[in-house]
């Protein structure tokens, strides 16, 4: 999904103002283990690592996140490790409570939700953006938000994570991919 009106400038600003996804850990005031344990644990197929690279052309992953954010810490980490090593991807990181404006471009029913993973070309330019979480799980979350406490959700969704290691990430993060 790429958004009509969004000046390739814009992201060649904000991919040189974020930071790298280790930088972005090293200074993780909340649920570092999290997204360190992810990270060390992630199991990247070959059919991801291929399709990653394909297209022969370097692409960017531009990603809003907040350490906090467990969505964010259940998915990252997956496509930092692709990218460590696909070679092909770079990922950089960019807070969403300091980039409201940013965010407000890519609202999930109205709210700011993350993370968000904008796949940019050499040139910076949006091919589409990904977030905040696969399909299957988002669909559950969106289906229980009023009748599931919070913690019993919070619960199941990790669950979900952790049996799906990141397949359904890297299969829509990859098919934003030329």
């Amino acid at each position: 999904m790429t958004l009509p009106n969004t000046a390739t400038s814009d992201f060649e600003v904000l991919w040189n103002r974020a930071i790298p996804y280790e930088q972005f850990i090293s200074q993780a005031k909340e649920n570092r283990a999290l997204w360190e344990g992810v990270y060390q644990t992630a199991k990247i197929p070959p059919w991801a690592l291929e399709r990653a690279c394909e297209h022969g052309k370097p692409v960017r992953l531009l990603v809003i996140a907040e350490d906090w954010c467990g969505d964010a810490s259940s998915t990252v980490p997956v496509l930092a490790r692709l990218g460590d090593l696909a070679g092909c991807l770079e990922m950089r990181m960019i807070p969403r409570d300091e980039n409201p404006v940013l965010m407000d471009r890519y609202l999930t029913n109205g709210s700011r939700s993350i993370p968000i993973v904008i796949a940019l070309d050499a040139n910076f330019g949006e091919l589409g953006h990904w977030g905040p979480r696969p399909p299957e799980i988002q669909a559950w979350v969106m289906e229980h938000m009023a009748t599931v406490p919070s913690d019993e959700r919070y619960k199941y969704v990790r669950r979900w994570y952790a049996k799906d290691q990141g397949k359904s990430t890297l299969r829509a993060v990859l098919a934003l991919l030329p």
